[in-house]
């Protein structure tokens, strides 16, 4: 697949952030509400277009989760371009709903792909174990856990977790795609409102992955399992009906990190490779995030 730009067309680079709750995911499907359906639609209304022009996005996410740094970037004609450059941030703000915004909108660096250019994702999932519950103000994007949480025995957990590995039993399979991937991070807090906040980096991220690491760590945290566990369940390789797929809404993908621009073509050959761990057969390239 090249990276190229067809003649004629300009890549553009949108930076966007959207309330998922009443989105079914991003990826558009018949009959369902979804970002990407919004977006498209908004920029086929906008610029007066008869086609709809087709986002590609750093990761997909899925029903109920939110965005604050999300990327994108779509191909529209030069003549287009140009005809809408400088109002089309104004235009699309006028057009969207309001539980999803774009930021910027911006020629992208030649060799630019949302999706492939991109060396990091950043995650926070947000989670409240008092016994009250919820501040009703932040219930569509905070867990409510019902057991005090242990933070220091979470990070314990989470550092058997790191580096690259095959994450098997976090990831639910999708044909084709591979789970190993490269955790750069994964640490939690208790922030002064009493909320505990996750931060979870890595390359890229398969399906329910996020979710199910936090599923794990809640279970180290209120003491239902020691710290080796979620270790000991990442080894086996397979998924354990005990690892809890936590609900959408607590999560938020907050930034999406890229390479210099002379670095591109070379992260796009990079993230299309295989992957393998050592002794390992090849594994198809990079899945969904």
């Amino acid at each position: 697949m090249s990276d190229e730009v067809e003649p004629g067309y300009v890549r553009v680079r949108l930076d966007l952030s959207y309330d998922g709750r009443e989105f079914s995911g991003w990826a558009r499907q018949r009959g369902r509400r979804t970002v990407q359906g919004e977006l498209e639609d908004a920029l086929r209304v906008v610029t007066r277009s008869e086609e709809v022009f087709e986002l590609t996005v750093a990761g997909r996410t899925d029903a109920g989760v939110h965005a604050r740094g999300q990327v994108a970037h779509v191909d529209l004609p030069a003549a287009l371009w140009e005809a809408h450059r400088e109002r089309l941030l104004r235009r699309l703000a006028g057009r969207l709903p309001h539980d999803v915004r774009v930021h910027r909108v911006g020629e992208a660096p030649p060799h630019f792909n949302a999706r492939f250019s991109a060396v990091w994702r950043r995650y926070a999932y947000r989670v409240c174990d008092h016994p009250g519950g919820v501040d009703p103000l932040q219930r569509g994007h905070v867990l409510w856990h019902d057991w005090p949480l242990d933070v220091e025995a979470m990070n314990e957990a989470a550092e058997r977790l790191l580096g690259e590995h095959d994450f098997a039993a976090y990831c639910k399979r999708r044909e084709g795609a591979t789970t190993i991937r490269t955790l750069r991070e994964l640490n939690w807090r208790r922030r002064p409102d009493g909320i505990v906040e996750a931060r979870v980096v890595a390359d890229a991220f398969c399906h329910n992955m996020v979710r199910s690491l936090v599923g794990a760590l809640l279970f180290v945290g209120d003491g239902h399992r020691p710290p080796s566990w979620p270790g000991r369940v990442l080894a086996a390789g397979v998924r354990d009906s005990a690892v809890h797929v936590v609900r959408p809404h607590g999560l938020t993908l907050e930034e999406v990190g890229y390479p210099a621009d002379e670095l591109l073509a070379a992260r796009n050959a990079e993230a299309r490779n295989r992957r393998t761990l050592p002794g390992a057969g090849a594994v198809a390239g990079a899945g969904c995030c």
